[in-house]
């Protein structure tokens, strides 16, 4: 389904927007430390062979390269695990949420931000949406 949003992007950019079925594999930096790239796979789902469930595995050789100047990533409503904001640097307050300046989304890692539950805990989505803004 394609709503207003994806159909202004699609007008603008000439493009859907929206990538499907793929995961980031890795961040790449320019010369000056600044984002500049985002290397994506593409997955598919299979049957584990095991356990039954379906997982989603790696397209052998589907690699490829998008560029990027910002990075968002969407945490769920519990906040961060604790494996994103150790491998971010990023503090966290006591309810294990991202620990943000009042009235700041900055954390103490330079150029790192924090929205949403990710910063204020669980909370209604249009928090999340009017901090990202």
């Amino acid at each position: 389904k394609t709503d207003y949003g994806q159909e202004e992007a699609i007008e603008v950019f000439g493009h859907d927007p929206r990538v499907y079925q793929t995961t980031v594999k890795e961040f790449i930096k320019d010369k000056n430390g600044n984002l500049k790239s985002a290397v994506l796979v593409k997955l598919q789902p299979e049957k584990d062979k095991k356990t039954g469930r379906m997982m989603m595995k790696e397209v052998a050789g589907s690699e490829y390269s998008v560029d990027v100047e910002l990075v968002l990533i969407a945490a769920g409503f519990l906040g961060s695990e604790s494996y994103v904001t150790k491998a971010f640097g990023v503090e966290t307050n006591a309810r294990t949420n991202v620990a943000t300046p009042d009235g700041s989304f900055k954390t103490n890692v330079e150029n790192i931000f924090a929205a949403g539950d990710m910063r204020r805990g669980q909370s209604l989505v249009v928090w999340a949406i009017r901090e990202g803004r």
